[in-house]
């Protein structure tokens, strides 16, 4: 079934994944020597902290599907408009269990007001999510998600039925996943793949196309909750770029003008820290080692700045650390007390300074919660 292109920009475009359940996952990824800065970045840079300022911490409330008993929130994104189910500004959040708790037997998408005391809403629990660990959402709102074990990018209508189900090669195990509209140029999706650590670029059109962009990022080929490879990506639209974290060798990478990077376009080698191919110039690390510790999420502020989400700590601290483009660490933040591995999801709303909020999941307590002023 052909999914038409898209002519506006969401007012959102920041997708984060996630794995876990809200203790440790016990694997003990390469540890790179710390590089804040090993390529500058292009953009301007804002060097100001949104992270520290901050201050309160929220609980909206809980994501458990109210109808399924589904838990272990992954996928995070917000809604652009209004239409079906859906309600603008409201948070989208798949599960990845079933209520029964086991990894990766989640069928389930909900939705949630982002203010505190709200309720979720299912939104759909169709087979093909299952073990959904990533949202993306157009602006025409149709979700977009990756569901690992399914091994399948179902796309989801906003009464909550399914539009169509992409599969096939050249996905494998997909990890993460983003919608990006350039200033010129067409939209698509962006998806990486647990399983052999490639990423692939969604063509929208008649029908769809892909483009496996760029090959060999390490992965730990890791079973549900202990997968470790690229992820938790986020689309800077104004200067298209992307990003996204990779667990297994502790960094964020970026790959600016990607809309035009081509097939086969960056191949990533010596465990993902260099680059050949033809676009190797356009792929850069922004940062890389501590205190990065198996991060699976990242979210980008308004301010151009980037935030991101450990799962591996042996103090059993669950970080957000923000980072600036070019890859200067401006903070780091413990959201969560309890067991390593709760931060999941991570997504950033707002347009300027003052009205920045930073929203995330929380695994040890099935929950969505937020930083504000």
């Amino acid at each position: 079934m052909r999914v038409k292109a898209f002519a506006a920009m969401p007012v959102v475009l920041v997708l984060a994944t996630a794995c876990g359940g809200g203790s440790s996952t016990g694997f003990a990824p390469s540890m790179p020597m710390n590089s804040s800065a090993i390529q500058s970045g292009s953009a301007a840079e804002d060097t100001t902290s949104l992270l520290k300022t901050l201050k309160k911490q929220v609980v909206i409330g809980s994501v458990v599907d109210p109808k399924n008993g589904a838990g272990n929130p992954y996928g995070l994104t917000v809604v652009p408009f209004t239409s079906g189910k859906l309600t603008a500004g409201d948070l989208l959040v798949c599960n990845f269990n079933a209520k029964s708790g086991k990894q990766g037997t989640g069928q389930s998408i909900v939705s949630i007001h982002p203010k505190p005391g709200s309720k979720p809403i299912q939104v759909s629990a169709d087979k093909t999510l299952l073990g959904c660990d990533a949202l993306a959402i157009g602006s025409d709102d149709y979700i977009w998600a990756a569901a690992m074990v399914a091994n399948d990018n179902p796309v989801i209508t906003t009464s909550g039925g399914l539009l169509t189900n992409i599969k096939g090669k050249p996905f494998s195990q997909p990890w993460g996943q983003t919608f990006a509209q350039p200033k010129n140029g067409p939209a698509a999706y962006y998806a990486t793949n647990a399983g052999n650590g490639a990423i692939v670029r969604i063509n929208l059109g008649a029908s769809f196309t892909y483009d496996v962009i760029a090959t060999n990022f390490p992965v730990n080929h890791g079973v549900p909750c202990t997968a470790l490879a690229p992820s938790g990506m986020s689309y800077d639209g104004s200067i298209d770029t992307l990003y996204f974290a990779d667990g297994q060798n502790n960094t964020i990478v970026a790959f600016k003008n990607v809309s035009k990077i081509k097939a086969g376009g960056i191949t990533a080698t010596k465990n993902g820290m260099a680059f050949t191919g033809p676009s190797a110039k356009s792929a850069r690390i922004v940062y890389a080692g501590k205190p990065l510790n198996g991060p699976i999420s990242t979210a980008l502020l308004p301010n151009g700045n980037l935030i991101a989400g450990n799962t591996l700590d042996p103090d059993g601290k669950n970080l957000l650390l923000e980072i600036t483009s070019s890859g200067k660490l401006l903070a780091t933040r413990n959201v969560d007390k309890g067991p390593a591995g709760a931060l999941f999801g991570i997504v950033a709303t707002g347009t300027n300074d003052a009205n920045t909020k930073i929203f995330f999941n929380d695994d040890n307590d099935n929950n969505l919660q937020v930083l504000q002023k």
